[in-house]
Parts: C-alpha cells; structure tokens; sequence
C-alpha cells in the first residue's frame, strides 16, 4: 500500500511538472487509462519536454506522411505511363478537341482559348498547327493580369512556354476592379493567356476553321 501511494505521489508531481500520459506511464508503470483516471482533475500545461517531444512526434509523423505521399505520386506517375503509352496522331486530336470543349471559345467565329496553365496553352498551340495546318505566325496572344503581376516577366515567360514571338502579343489587359477578390493576388503569378487565330489572309484558317472546330465538338458530343 506505502509502495502504491509512493508511486501515486510520484504521479502526481509528474503531471503538476507538466509531463504526459506516455511519459508518466513510462517512468512508472502505470498504464494511460489509470493515469486518466487518477489525473483527470489535475491541471496540465505541458512543460519545455513534453513540448519537444509533441513536436518532434509530429515531425516525424509529417516525414512519414510526406514520404507516402511522394511514393503515391510516383506510383500514380508510373502507372499513368502504363495506362497512357505512346500518343498517336489520332489520339493528340481527340485530346485538342476535348480541351477545346472545356476551354475554347463557343461563340462567333473567333477561334480562342484562354486558361492560365502553361501546358494547356502549349498542348493547344501544338494542336492548331498539327491538326488545322496553322503557322506560328497564324497566333497571337493577349495576357490578363493583375496589378501585382510582373507584365514583362509575365509576357517572357508565355512567349517561352509558347513559342509565340513577342511580336505577336496584344497589349496587356491589366485588372483593376477594385471589387474583385484579394484572394486572387498571388495565385497567379503569369496571369491568364487569352490565345487566338488570325487567318492572314487564309479563308481556311478563318470563320471555315472556327466551323470546323465547332462541328468536331459537335460529333464528339453528339
């Protein structure tokens, strides 16, 4: 009985000094439902230890999560490989229009796309002269932007990923409302690409192509 009140004290002083539950019962024996029990009305605030070790627990358990997280990645990536193979002529067609259907225009006769993903815009621009014959030439592009954006870094930068020459650049539309979200800044930072088709001169690279785009979505959809 002297041993198990000895011992109790002893548990006691530990919680007061701010120890945990697992370290309590690894000093004493004691299991964490007893500990409960007995220290359920003790007040707790862990001390300089207790703090140390929750938080290199909780590196560790981030290291462990992150590292499944990469191998999932990895997985996910080796078998998308598997899954997807090498991509033939028909299957780059398909694809163009499906992005088409999501992301191009629907109205008039302009043929334009607008997203904000660097590959997308390189995917599509690849698309229009494989599948519709178009020259580097035939494409102009237009940026929308926000204030905090860098207009000259943002223009390099989809002229790189594009291939599109600055020459063939509209004049950037920069986005002043002062309505519009905070949450925006930042999330952006090359703004939106607003890519588009001039004919130069060439009926089948005009209003015909902005039809013949529109009848694949239509077959596609049907």
């Amino acid at each position: 009985m002297a041993h198990t009140n000895m011992v109790r004290e002893e548990i006691f002083k530990l919680r007061k000094e701010g120890h945990s539950y697992t370290y309590i019962s690894q000093k004493t024996g004691m299991s964490k439902g007893t500990l409960s029990g007995w220290l359920s009305d003790v007040p707790y605030a862990p001390n300089k230890i207790t703090i140390e070790r929750i938080g290199k627990a909780r590196a560790a358990s981030g290291r462990v999560k992150a590292k499944i997280k990469l191998e999932s990645i990895k997985r996910a990536g080796e078998e998308a490989k598997k899954d997807i193979g090498k991509l033939k002529k028909r299957d780059l067609f398909m694809i163009g229009i499906g992005i088409y259907i999501g992301e191009g225009s629907k109205t008039g006769n302009a043929i334009r796309v607008i997203n904000a993903d660097p590959k997308i815009i390189k995917f599509v621009v690849r698309w229009l002269e494989k599948a519709c014959g178009l020259a580097r030439e035939n494409f102009k592009m237009r940026l929308h932007v926000y204030p905090d954006n860098n207009i000259k870094k943002c223009v390099n930068f989809w002229s790189n990923t594009s291939g599109i020459p600055l020459s063939q650049f509209q004049k950037t539309y920069i986005d002043i409302r002062k309505d519009k979200k905070i949450f925006k800044k930042g999330k952006l930072p090359y703004g939106t690409a607003h890519l588009s088709i001039i004919s130069g001169g060439k009926k089948e690279f005009g209003v015909f192509l902005a039809r013949r785009i529109n009848a694949w979505m239509g077959e596609v959809l049907k």
